[in-house]
């Protein structure tokens, strides 16, 4: 069983969410650390009924704090400490709820990214109409040249066979059109390699097959990435809320129906059933979950992270980039 350490002081509800998260994963037969003061974690952990293994950490890296900086000035902060144990061998994998850029900082600084790495980036794992589709990247590289996106597909595509298990991952390239003539410079350098990568390419997808089965692995710029990620959960809680309201306004006899319709539509677009989003491109599993996580959602970024590990990702991944 791989073990995962466990940021447990930087999201947004505090460490409780947190606590809960990993003591379900512990009943279920997760092996978890957690991070953190300890004080604070050994009561909550005590309350949940489990035994769970502490890491003293006196510090925290706020959300509004310069991440590099911050690295450097709180060498006893969680998300710090977390990523030692993954470069010490401690654990094989770690999640944060806490700082994007704390946890991007830390992964670089002292996991250090995988031989011949560019850049590593985030893979976001989204609903879709068949299978889950990773997009990748998803925030962390706003700038990219056409050898970054290369090694993303090569990326994406062996986390959806890991971790997603699916056999030879369809991959696009994100674009304004299907035809590779569409896009910036950029996009059509990118397509020339992608057609000649050793990936099941099968071309553009524009921002309307964003929720069909039209690929399984979605490649983009992480600007791209990111606005597209955020407009797409927006418009989903949206579209809820709306439901909702006009729920509200049927006759009793009929408002129970369409209520479990609703659940059933709202678990299968709910982010908190995968937990976080994949870094990828670093020496170690590392997943990066929303700053206002549920224990659901921790208990499943737990879970990702562990399958990942035990799926040998990080090495399979180091052997195929060798390979390209």
């Amino acid at each position: 069983m791989a073990r995962v350490a466990l940021d447990a002081m930087g999201s947004d509800h505090g460490p409780a969410e947190m606590v809960a998260g990993a003591a379900r994963a512990a009943k279920e037969g997760h092996e978890v650390v957690l991070v953190g003061d300890e004080a604070t974690l050994r009561s909550l952990v005590e309350s949940h009924g489990v035994d769970l293994p502490i890491v003293h950490a006196s510090e925290v890296i706020e959300m509004a704090e310069d991440p590099a900086k911050a690295i450097r000035e709180k060498p006893d902060a969680s998300v710090v400490k977390t990523a030692r144990m993954v470069r010490s061998g401690d654990v094989e994998a770690m999640v944060s709820a806490g700082s994007t850029g704390a946890v991007l900082a830390a992964a670089a600084i002292l996991i250090g990214r995988l031989s011949g790495v560019h850049r590593p980036a985030i893979a976001t794992v989204i609903p879709t109409a068949g299978a889950p589709t990773v997009m990748i990247d998803s925030g962390a590289n706003p700038e990219c040249r056409p050898e970054y996106l290369v090694q993303f597909a090569v990326m994406g595509s062996l986390l959806s066979e890991v971790v997603l298990g699916v056999s030879e991952p369809r991959v696009a390239l994100f674009n304004i059109g299907q035809e590779k003539s569409k896009g910036r410079d950029l996009d059509r350098e990118v397509y020339a390699r992608l057609v000649d990568a050793p990936l099941n390419f099968v071309g553009n997808v524009e921002g309307r097959d964003i929720l069909n089965d039209s690929a399984d692995v979605w490649v983009t710029d992480g600007f791209t990435g990111n606005v597209v990620l955020k407009t797409t959960e927006a418009t989903a809680n949206y579209a809820l809320s709306l439901a909702l309201a006009a729920l509200s306004k049927l006759p009793d006899d009929m408002r129970g129906a369409v209520m479990g319709a609703l659940a059933s539509i709202q678990e299968t677009l709910n982010p908190d059933e995968y937990g976080g989003a994949h870094l990828v491109g670093t020496k170690g599993v590392v997943i990066i979950a929303h700053g206002a996580s549920s224990a659901t959602a921790i208990y499943n970024a737990i879970r990702m992270a562990t399958e990942g590990a035990k799926g040998g990702f990080v090495e399979q991944l180091q052997m195929r980039l060798s390979a390209i």
